[in-house]
């Protein structure tokens, strides 16, 4: 069984999923963008984007990046308390 995303954002049927993985280097994020589209009564997706979804796409790739850019400074705050807040070492 798949492990679920950490967090999703959607707008319509434009969807980004993001990924937490755990590597050598520290924890790291991916993301994947899809369309979803229904198939009889079975819902599908697709990574295939017509004209009209390309808007939809950029706003959920601006969404992911902020949210894995706020994910990321709060693990730097959480591993360096005290930098850049005129503490002395």
């Amino acid at each position: 069984m798949s492990r679920p995303p950490v967090h999703v954002v959607r707008y319509g049927l434009i969807k980004a999923c993001i990924w937490q993985n755990q590597t050598r280097n520290g924890e790291r994020f991916t993301i994947t963008i899809n369309r979803l589209f229904k198939n009889g009564d079975q819902w599908k997706e697709s990574q295939r984007f017509g004209r009209d979804d390309l808007l939809l796409v950029s706003k959920v790739a601006d969404e992911a990046h902020t949210w894995v850019y706020q994910q990321n400074a709060v693990t730097r705050e959480s591993q360096h308390p005290n930098k850049d807040k005129g503490a002395v070492a």
